[in-house]
């Protein structure tokens, strides 16, 4: 699988980036982030993380209204795209304004991490770990014992 995350803000908390490190180490997955910083608008931010995802990439953004999904049901998606779309998955996470018009239409899924509002940087950390969580269930390990 390789996974591409394109990100507004750039993680600098030496905690946030500590944790992100350590759970991106764990995975088997390959997984590059490139992190934009804030632009004057979303249409402007929205080009900039569009053209960081690869062509022929199955696209999926992180969106306060996308779908809720329990870890085992990430860990399918993720298994589907492995199957279906060569492993290749782009995941956008918006900065403090959202995601704009275009990449919203070209995301082929939109996920949530639920109802509340999270730091964008948060997210990025909440994410790799869901990645790993996702790769475990997979490998069928401890891990995960929901």
């Amino acid at each position: 699988m390789h996974i591409t995350i394109a990100s507004i803000g750039k993680l600098k908390n030496p905690a946030l980036k500590s944790l992100y490190a350590e759970y991106n180490k764990r995975l088997e997955w390959k997984v590059n982030l490139t992190e934009f910083d804030a632009k004057p608008s979303i249409e402007q931010e929205g080009a900039c993380l569009l053209n960081a995802i690869p062509p022929s990439t199955f696209l999926i953004t992180l969106d306060e209204n996308g779908e809720n999904l329990k870890s085992e049901e990430f860990a399918t998606c993720l298994k589907n795209i492995q199957l279906y779309h060569q492993g290749k998955l782009g995941l956008i996470v918006g900065g403090a304004s959202g995601l704009s018009k275009e990449v919203k239409e070209k995301s082929q899924k939109s996920i949530s991490f639920g109802r509340m509002t999270w730091p964008h940087l948060f997210v990025r950390v909440m994410l790799i770990e869901q990645l790993y969580r996702a790769q475990q269930i997979l490998k069928g390990h401890p891990y995960h014992r929901g």
